[in-house]
């Protein structure tokens, strides 16, 4: 049994920027690769990010640049952040957590959480 908790979503300012928070319960954190998925309104989920279990290698879905994956496996945590936030953005942000890097990138995880608002305003 593992369980996800994210935290830090919130209302921003479009042009501002976010840092989420996910912690994991349970043990061999340091085993899973660790992903960021997002649903918006009336839209389908959508992966923002995956870094594997080392934390030296990222995968992006987005090519813009604006989003920053990162890990600290002393303390059982992935992190997420989004700088020059778009109304857009605005979304349900998932961590979530899988065994295989291309199964996590294409949506196949074994673990997920419950996710955390984010809501950009322009």
């Amino acid at each position: 049994q593992v369980q996800l908790v994210e935290s830090g979503g919130g209302l921003v300012q479009a042009g501002g920027s976010v840092r989420l928070s996910c912690v994991a319960s349970g043990r061999s954190f340091s085993n899973f690769v660790m992903a960021w998925f997002r649903q918006g309104p009336g839209k389908e989920r959508e992966i923002v990010g995956a870094i594997n279990p080392s934390g030296n290698g990222v995968y992006y879905a987005e090519s813009k640049g604006r989003c920053t994956m990162s890990r600290d496996n002393a303390k059982n945590t992935v992190f997420l952040q989004i700088i020059s936030l778009k109304p857009e953005d605005t979304a349900v942000y998932y961590c979530a957590a899988g065994l295989s890097f291309p199964s996590v990138t294409r949506g196949n995880v074994d673990y997920w959480g419950q996710g955390t608002q984010v809501t950009v305003s322009s």
